[in-house]
């Protein structure tokens, strides 16, 4: 398997890697033992002539109203953009839309529609976690000294997120695990998973540390 900085170097010297290669990076070291893992030095060669040619690595990282996805944001601030000077970085929060809510309950009450009061409370309701959830990670950000440009995608978190990657012509997603059990995974399914089979791009997925070492 291809280490991430490996995928990096080839991804911005427009090296490509197969098909089988081309399999995201998942991190499941927590973020204490990935520091060791990946070291400090970046890659010689390709990464390194990216840079010098001028160009620049956007990285999206993908962020809800949980603990996991922020510690997957401080990760790659510290161990990804730390590395690539002048990096890009968007945070992308994706937020169902309100008739993902709103009508599998009218139709459970009997009723054609919701009543507009309703999905106008709703919409506010969805709107105000939106912006708590951003505003969290772009917190992190200035605790840490990075700029980054923020996003809300509407629609199911999975594809709207593989969508937003693909629009925004990202070098690199990272989002967070919740590390679901078997069942769970099979019932909800998993937007980790989701993505990184589906996503444009390399996926990080960065595990939180009592995940990464207790399986």
């Amino acid at each position: 398997m291809w280490s991430i900085e490996a995928v990096i170097a080839r991804h911005e010297a427009g090296l490509g890697i197969t098909a089988s290669e081309r399999e995201r990076v998942i991190m499941e070291e927590s973020t204490e033992a990935a520091a060791t893992a990946s070291g400090v030095a970046p890659v010689a060669g390709g990464a390194e002539a990216a840079r010098a040619a001028g160009a620049t690595m956007k990285v999206v990282v993908a962020v809800d109203a949980s603990e996991e996805s922020l510690q997957a944001l401080s990760w790659a601030l510290d161990h990804v953009v730390r590395l690539h000077p002048g990096a890009s970085v968007v945070v992308v929060h994706a937020q169902h839309r309100v008739d993902h809510f709103a009508y599998p309950v009218a139709a459970h009450a009997g009723l054609a529609y919701a009543p507009p009061t309703a999905l106008d409370s709703m919409r506010r309701a969805q709107e105000e976690n939106s912006r708590k959830a951003v505003a969290r990670a772009l917190d992190v950000c200035r605790q840490k000294q990075a700029s980054a440009t923020a996003a809300v995608v509407e629609g199911d978190p999975k594809e709207a997120i593989c969508q937003a990657v693909e629009d925004m012509r990202a070098d690199l997603l990272v989002l967070g695990s919740r590390g679901l059990g078997m069942v769970k995974r099979a019932l909800l399914g998993s937007v980790s998973d989701y993505l990184a089979h589906h996503a444009c791009c390399p996926v990080l997925i960065v595990k939180p540390p009592n995940k990464a070492h207790h399986k």
